[in-house]
Formats: structure tokens, sequence, C-alpha cells
């Protein structure tokens, strides 16, 4: 069987086409697999950011309880300054007062 010249140019061209096709598959799995790498990076790297966050989001909620139990602690001591019992305690303290009938007694200097 012979060839004629219109043959080959068409087998040359359908072998053409076919490392054409190869190529361009191999190309858009080359392409995919970056993709896919790539997404595989930027989901890791989501996680590590998402494990931060939530680290934080602990500290601060432990950090905001405790500033509410002060908070609470302070209204307590607020109370407590307007006592009357809190007002001796400091006159007796910081100014040396005592009540009319009270007995002070001071250490001799030797």
């Amino acid at each position: 069987m012979r060839m004629t010249g219109n043959t080959k140019k068409t087998a040359k061209k359908k072998k053409k086409d076919r490392w054409g096709n190869r190529i361009a598959i191999v190309g858009i799995t080359l392409v995919v697999f970056c993709l896919g790498v790539v997404v595989n990076v930027r989901i890791a790297s989501m996680e590590k950011k998402d494990q931060e966050y939530q680290e934080r989001e602990a500290l601060l909620q432990q950090q905001y309880d405790r500033e509410l139990n002060r908070a609470e602690d302070l209204k307590d001591y607020e109370v407590y300054v307007q006592t009357k019992q809190y007002i001796e305690e400091v006159a007796k303290q910081k100014l040396g007062l005592v009540k009319p009938d009270e007995i002070l007694l001071k250490p001799s200097p030797k």
C-alpha cells in the first residue's frame, strides 16, 4: 500500500494533534494540582489562625470574668466604705483618734 502525499500530511497532522492533546492534558493536570496545593496551604493557614483566635478568645473570656469579679468586689467595697465601721477604722489608723471611752496604751520608751 502506497501513501500519497495527502495521507502523509494527514498522518503527521494526527500525530501533532495527539501530542498537542497530551500536552494540553498534562498542562491542565499540572494547573489543577497546583491549585490543589495552594488550597491545602491556605486551609492549613486558616486552621492555624482559627486555633490562635480560639486561644485568644479563651484568654479574653478569662480576663472578662476576672474584671466582672473585680467590679463586684469594688461595689461591695463601695458599700463598706460608706459604713460607720469603716469611718472609725480610718479615724483610728490614719488620724490616731480614739473613742471617749477607750483607753489607749502605749509602750514606754526605754
